[in-house]
């Protein structure tokens, strides 16, 4: 039998009322592919369908801090031949940029790109906000090639081939010897901290402040300070919003840190 013309007309606007809220993966996302001769738009829907897709389980997954599971592809079944290329970049949509050495993916890990099914979301990040999808690039024993939690980009708009951060922008390369502590720092700087903060304008990310302009770190914070702030922000600042990560041991080493501070020491006499 078939409904009364009220019923149908109210199930159609629920229907109507269901799309308008569904998220934008499920309407069908694109990821941009800007990689040496590969100029391409890849769509969701399409590469749910690819041959190489499989489910992978994350034990613990960077972002959502614990094991997750995920529909996801080999990055490289959808990428062409990257041995001549630097650098991968990855562009989220909230204006986080991740570069990636391409080195890192010929290495004893994997990389997968974590596709959101439209039909099971993934939960959200934190209340009320998005998930990690539609696209997101995860990692299979990222110890093996040290892969760092910047480099587990997620709400991946596009993928590009880049070359080295200092040589897009040399106002971010200190005036010392190649194999000083702050040129070492900066190394520290583009993998850590350039997804998300400039020097002296330069950089491809500006979703934090500048790390020397107007002022450098090291000029208003006391140096043991400034260590605990970058093991744990929370300890030091706190704000609405906040989104800056610390960084364990098991990230960035004591030595690591001590390059790092050289390097922001050295920028702070370079702007």
């Amino acid at each position: 039998m078939r409904a009364p013309a009220f019923f149908r007309s109210v199930f159609i606007s629920v229907l109507l009322l269901s799309a308008h809220l569904l998220p934008a993966h499920a309407q069908d996302a694109r990821l941009q592919l800007r990689v040496g001769s590969q100029q391409q738009t890849l769509a969701l829907t399409d590469l749910l369908k690819h041959p190489a897709i499989r489910t992978i389980k994350i034990p613990a997954d960077v972002s959502y801090k614990r094991a997750m599971e995920y529909r996801a592809l080999p990055l490289l079944a959808i990428l062409r031949d990257i041995s001549k290329i630097d650098t991968l970049q990855f562009k989220a949509s909230d204006g986080f940029v991740a570069n990636i050495p391409v080195s890192s993916f010929l290495g004893e890990s994997e990389a997968w790109l974590a596709i959101e099914v439209p039909q099971a979301p993934w939960p959200a990040l934190k209340a009320g906000g998005p998930s990690a999808g539609p696209f997101y690039l995860v990692w299979l024993a990222p110890e093996k090639s040290q892969i760092t939690q910047e480099q587990w980009p997620y709400q991946i708009a596009s993928i590009s081939d880049v070359t080295p951060l200092h040589s897009r922008y040399p106002q971010i390369k200190p005036h010392t010897a190649a194999d000083s502590a702050a040129y070492r720092g900066m190394q520290i700087y583009a993998t850590q901290c350039a997804s998300c903060h400039q020097v002296n304008g330069g950089g491809d990310a500006a979703v934090g402040p500048d790390l020397n302009r107007p002022a450098n770190p090291t000029e208003y914070f006391n140096e043991a300070y400034l260590r605990k702030y970058l093991r744990d922000p929370a300890a030091v600042r706190s704000w609405p919003g906040m989104t800056m990560p610390g960084f364990a041991d098991s990230v960035m080493s004591e030595s690591q840190m001590d390059d790092l501070l050289a390097y922001l020491r050295q920028m702070a006499l370079q702007k």
